[in-house]
């Protein structure tokens, strides 16, 4: 049982569930202290020790039974539910259909362990399994395409066709309706309990060498792609933004009390203390660093999604270090989100605007978006705004309107552009990043966390 347990344990971590070895010790003196009799203790006990997080349950609920399973799907024997004459009808209908059919031989035994409610033997699976490569499987996302072959080579799927055509046999030999349909029935039970041993057969084994591999080592989520990242590893970095941005206010915080320090100007201190003949008895210090007035304006289109969320987050959970924010989302059209950031904390208010905007397909239009952002809100920019435009630049070929980007330009402190593409591919299909780059103060690539993070502190930095 001990080793069961570990491999169970094993692969729970190897499907993405967070267990130390303290917890894993913690399981075990759970079920010294309950016993394996009853099965509901059992399970109580390992998901209490073994589980944190409610999205793990459905782990733990998908890979116990495969470690710890009731048994053989439970089948019947048909014939002893058979009158003596339908027994009799059953037994000539099968000779009849075998006749000197060589090919049908494998179907038929397997239509004869159906009749007589037998499960597949260990060496029937193991048989199966190995024609089927199942040796060579290494992730639970393959268990439906393993199935599928081993219900190949068990002849599950073809075995069908020949229940039918024994059916219509025993309906000519003048077999009653009722107790063709109440033999149908039991075969296709029986049939559903060698498919679920096939099934519970391939899942455990697949959990098992899952158990068996070497855990690989997990990549750095602040360098994981936004375009790579899983469900799990989404939810992961929701709950780092807040460590994050609590590094990123303690570095501007400290370039500020720097700041107000300030450094030496030569120039003001030769020029006050002219009066005294050039000699500096009076110094002069100049401080530049100011909050930043920020725009964002954000795609949150499909591809942009997990990007713009991140964002978002990050910038509100700074406010303290900004003067300023207002910010703007598009995919077709620009709509103004600034009022939700004031009624709510952030992480609530990104996952409102996001539920509310919900992507469309192949309908990204930023240059309609600075059209509605020039004609409603450009008072918002003065010579102090920082605006931040966030996206791929890719705009299914609609007009990119240049003439704008180039005005908000000119009349902003800078423009920044935060792409999440390399330059390699600015101009392809529908890109027109290799047109807005140049129109930029500067273009930060924003691919992973850690460089959207570092992309944030230097806009901080330099205030």
């Amino acid at each position: 049982m001990d080793k069961r347990m570990v491999e169970f344990i094993r692969a729970l971590r190897a499907a993405g569930v967070r267990i130390s070895l303290a917890e894993s010790q913690d399981a075990m003196y759970g079920v010294d202290a309950v016993g394996a009799r009853s099965r509901d203790l059992f399970r109580a006990a390992l998901r209490a020790t073994l589980v944190k997080e409610q999205r793990d349950h459905a782990t733990f609920d998908y890979f116990f039974p495969l470690f710890f399973g009731v048994g053989t799907p439970p089948m019947q024997n048909i014939p002893d539910n058979l009158s003596p004459d339908d027994r009799q009808k059953l037994q000539e209908a099968l000779r009849s259909l075998m006749g000197d059919r060589e090919a049908l031989r494998q179907l038929m035994q397997l239509l004869q362990q159906m009749l007589d409610g037998r499960p597949f033997s260990q060496e029937q699976l193991d048989d199966m399994a190995r024609r089927s490569g199942l040796n060579q499987g290494s992730e639970m996302y393959q268990r439906p395409w393993f199935e599928r072959r081993m219900n190949r080579e068990a002849g599950l799927q073809q075995v069908q066709r020949l229940i039918e055509q024994l059916l219509e046999q025993l309906e000519r030999m003048g077999m009653s309706q009722e107790a063709l349909q109440d033999l149908r029935q039991m075969l296709q039970e029986n049939a559903q309990g060698l498919a679920e041993q096939v099934s519970n057969y391939v899942g455990a084994t697949l959990a098992e060498q899952m158990a068996a591999q070497e855990p690989q080592p997990k990549p750095d989520l602040l360098d994981v792609p936004f375009n790579h990242l899983g469900q799990r590893e989404v939810e992961a970095i929701r709950d780092e933004i807040r460590r994050l941005a609590a590094r990123l206010r303690s570095r501007a915080s400290l370039r500020q009390k720097r700041a107000s320090v300030g450094t030496l100007d030569p120039r003001r201190v030769m020029r006050d203390n002219m009066r005294y003949g050039g000699v500096p008895l009076e110094l002069r210090f100049r401080t530049r660093h100011v909050k930043p007035k920020l725009v964002l304006i954000c795609d949150v289109s499909t591809s942009m999604r997990y990007c713009a969320e991140f964002l978002l987050t990050l910038i509100y959970e700074l406010q303290d270090q900004v003067a300023r924010t207002d910010s703007f989302i598009f995919i077709s059209d620009l709509k103004d989100i600034s009022m939700v950031f004031q009624e709510k904390q952030p992480r609530e208010a990104v996952e409102q605007v996001l539920t509310e905007n919900r992507p469309g397909y192949y309908n990204t239009d930023l240059g309609s978006s600075l059209a509605t952002f020039r004609r409603d809100h450009l008072d918002k920019v003065t010579s102090k705004t920082t605006i931040i435009i966030l996206g791929d630049g890719r705009n299914n070929y609609n007009d990119p309107r240049l003439d704008i980007a180039e005005e908000l330009s000119r009349r902003a402190r800078r423009l920044l552009w935060f792409c999440p593409e390399p330059p390699s591919l600015w101009g392809t299909g529908d890109s027109d990043m290799h047109l807005y780059a140049p129109l930029a103060d500067g273009v930060y690539k924003v691919s992973t966390l850690r460089e959207l993070a570092a992309a944030v502190d230097q806009i901080l930095a330099d205030g």
